[in-house]
């Protein structure tokens, strides 16, 4: 099979490098990757074309071509359970399942006529994808086994955990059912301890970089986020790297033309080499000095940020010398494009997984 791969600077998601055809994409017709020559089999080199930066045409010549439209034997990067590398567990946020009774507008707070100690032990702060994006929030309602004495003695908060349990147990899901029996807490209660690393489940395929963040422990994410849980921040380095960004938009799914992430698939999968003390140290600085530099432009949100028109240039900065500091632990330089980040992810991963198979059972806090 031959097979020709487009190559455009102004493709959404790539606007600087190459177009990626993934199993089972849909191409639009901002999409521009064409395959063709289907044939019988051959023990020929196998041919892909692509346009390099000058819009010339490349052609390389290999054993096979994935189905990722790269060169390398061919595999399917299949979901896993846990990191095939250094990488901490990520799990997806808080699914409420309570009738919208935990959960409050900003401007809802003050009916609850809870004092100032009540409001920090029971409120917390709650982002979904959205909100953490374009500077959103919400609160929910928060409250830990041993502290539900106090809270029922509440009225407000009494009342609204008499109606969870109503709706809990109006539901036809015995999942439901049985969480009425706890219907002080959403079905799930996923918050850090020191800070939580936060990652959209859906993210706009025109910005340069996926938009980790962190958030403190009073603050928690709802299941349209995931979270990396008292993580190390060099984790969110990772995930804000252009390396990230080209494997999960080559391995995920989408959501019409957005990113749509994906735990099990996307960074459990992610190869990443083993790191020393040092490279994790680098790392954090870098995950720190694209903090500060989102702070002080306060209060853009990550919207305004990540417009690649506008994009500020100490954020952009800070962000190539993120990759930088990555791509040296990977090959000792800086990839020269795409084709070369992904090249090397698939050499990694087929070696990191090799003779490992892939799991089958699902643990609580996979994503489908």
């Amino acid at each position: 099979m031959t097979a020709r791969r487009q190559r455009q600077s102004s493709r959404p998601g790539y606007p600087e490098h190459s177009a990626q055809v993934k199993p089972g994409h849909q191409c639009s017709s901002r999409d521009a990757h064409v395959i063709v020559g289907i044939g019988s089999p051959t023990s020929a080199p196998r041919r892909l074309y692509e346009h390099d930066e000058q819009n010339g045409v490349l052609i390389r010549e290999g054993a096979s071509i994935t189905p990722y439209l790269t060169l390398g034997p061919r595999i399917i990067v299949e979901k896993r359970d846990e990191p095939i590398g250094p990488l901490s567990v990520m799990e997806f946020g808080n699914k409420p399942s309570d009738g919208g009774h935990l959960l409050l507008r900003p401007e809802e707070l003050a009916s609850l006529g809870l004092d100032d100690g009540q409001r920090r032990k029971f409120i917390r702060r709650i982002y979904g994808s959205d909100d953490f994006i374009n500077g959103g929030w919400r609160l929910c309602i928060w409250i830990e086994d041993n502290d539900l004495k106090e809270a029922q003695s509440i009225e407000s908060l009494k009342a609204r955990i008499e109606a969870v349990r109503r709706v809990r147990l109006a539901s036809r899901d015995k999942g439901a059912n049985a969480l009425a029996k706890r219907a002080h807490q959403l079905k799930l209660m996923r918050i850090g301890t020191r800070s939580t690393i936060v990652v959209p489940g859906v993210s706009s395929e025109r910005r340069p970089y996926l938009t980790a963040g962190l958030v403190d422990d009073h603050t928690t994410l709802t299941n349209l986020a995931f979270g990396l849980y008292d993580a190390p921040l060099w984790n969110m380095a990772v995930v804000a790297s252009r390396l990230h960004l080209v494997w999960i938009a080559t391995v995920c799914g989408k959501l019409e033309t957005r990113y749509r992430y994906s735990n099990t698939l996307g960074w459990n999968t992610f190869p990443v080499p083993t790191l020393t003390e040092k490279n994790k140290a680098d790392l954090t600085r870098c995950a720190e000095d694209i903090l500060l530099a989102r702070e002080a432009h306060f209060p853009a949100t990550i919207a305004d940020l990540y417009d690649p028109d506008k994009m500020p240039s100490d954020l952009r900065e800070a962000h190539e010398r993120n990759d930088e500091v990555l791509e040296r632990i990977y090959i000792g330089r800086r990839f020269r494009n795409d084709t070369e980040r992904l090249e090397k992810l698939f050499e990694l991963y087929t070696k990191m997984t090799a003779g490992q198979g892939t799991t089958k059972k699902r643990k609580a806090g996979a994503s489908a």
